[in-house]
């Protein structure tokens, strides 16, 4: 395209690209009506980029009709020089047609399909219409959908958690859902991740981990066993995609220090799955390996954590092989860890085998490296209370005796 010169009032002042659909905020400032949503909603400011002034959060921005079609015309006179005409933007959705939409749905089944495809349709459009929808009741027309077990056709809950995921509903909204008919709508959920598709169980699980951030602590303590038992389904299938299993990881790390819920996450094999996760390093993330070790270090918080822990043969060798691998979050929790295994379980097969799979060895170099204080407070505690058996091990490099604390 050739170099043009484009009218600065034709430029958004957010993005400074040529506005496609200018609206005007409250404080009178016209923008893009993507990148003003986008700032508003995505990036959770409520203020307005310009002014800086706050905008009323119950005013819609009103479309510049005026400016659209300047813009339009500059881009008819101007496409000899390769500039494409804007098009007219499609009116916005009014919160009385959804409404309407959704009293249609209650009418039979085929009904409520094309309801669905439709709102998943202004969804798409734009974060106002996301917004609208909810204003609207749409959040609670999924999850009644999705309450239903057996009597749901497949595809049609597969397009309500579809829709509720991509919505990215207020607090308020996650609150009443965690909230609502005595936890049959979690019930729906667990229905969902242990019987629906890949696709399903993946938003079901998105979905529950973006409703328990906002729950109460009652909400937290009463977590039922059957959620993690699937929360280690998901974890342990590989067909599962990525952000399914960092959601999942993502709840354990929100619900597990809540009442007895380290316990039941041990009942359900929890331990087990996150060591094997940790062997098959090359194919985590950073940040997969930073919430493994956190849950790891919650559960191991229980004395049936370190049972389990303990139980594994590659436990403790594959913690301490991380140790000042990954990060410092990683590294830190990792020796924490350790530490609840030397104060609490440490027997003599643990301590030798701790010799034996290098944890001593990591625990001295930790004191060497640039590692957090406490972290390294840690380390010289563990460290010291079993100096008696450890210090002067054959398994110990010479070369690092001289960094182990006295007692």
């Amino acid at each position: 395209m050739e170099e043009i010169d484009v009218p600065s009032y034709f430029l958004c002042p957010i993005s400074m690209e040529l506005m496609r659909d200018p609206v005007i905020v409250s404080t009178g400032i016209t923008y893009d009506r993507e990148s003003i949503e986008r700032w508003l909603f995505s990036c959770k400011n409520n203020n307005c980029p310009v002014t800086k002034q706050v905008l009323l959060s119950d005013t819609d921005p009103t479309p510049n009709h005026t400016l659209r079609r300047l813009i339009q015309a500059w881009c008819t006179l101007n496409t000899s020089h390769g500039i494409e005409r804007i098009p007219t933007p499609k009116p916005q959705v009014d919160k009385t047609q959804i409404t309407k939409l959704l009293n249609d749905a209650k009418k039979s089944p085929n009904m409520q399909k094309k309801c669905l495809q439709r709102l998943k349709s202004i969804a798409n459009a734009s974060e106002t219409n996301k917004k609208h929808l909810e204003e609207s009741g749409t959040v609670e027309f999924l999850a009644s959908i999705i309450r239903k077990n057996e009597s749901t056709i497949v595809e049609t809950k597969e397009e309500a958690l579809y829709l509720l995921h991509h919505l990215e509903t207020s607090e308020l909204s996650r609150k009443k859902l965690v909230n609502s008919d005595n936890g049959e709508f979690i019930g729906g959920l667990i229905h969902v991740m242990k019987c629906g598709s890949y696709q399903s169980r993946a938003y079901a699980i998105m979905i529950m981990k973006s409703i328990f951030e906002v729950a109460d602590p009652s909400q937290l303590i009463g977590v039922v066993p059957e959620l993690f038992i699937e929360i280690v389904h998901i974890l342990g299938d590989n067909k599962i995609s990525k952000q399914a299993s960092r959601a999942a990881l993502k709840l354990l790390v929100e619900i597990c220090p809540w009442g007895k819920n380290r316990v039941k996450a041990v009942e359900a094999g929890v331990v087990s799955i996150l060591i094997e996760l940790l062997l098959d390093l090359d194919k985590l993330e950073r940040r997969d390996c930073e919430l493994i070790m956190v849950v790891l270090d919650r559960v191991c918080g229980c004395a049936e954590g370190r049972a389990e822990f303990l139980k594994h043969g590659a436990g403790l060798a594959v913690v301490s092989k991380k140790i000042i691998r990954v990060s410092h979050v990683v590294t830190d929790r990792a020796v924490r860890i350790l530490c609840s295994i030397a104060r609490f379980s440490a027997t003599s097969r643990v301590l030798q085998e701790m010799v034996q799979v290098g944890v001593v060895t990591k625990l001295c170099f930790v004191l060497q490296v640039d590692t957090g204080l406490k972290t390294k407070e840690r380390a010289k505690e563990i460290l010291k209370l079993h100096s008696r058996v450890w210090k002067n091990s054959t398994c110990v490099p010479p070369h690092l005796l001289s960094f182990y604390p006295s007692p």
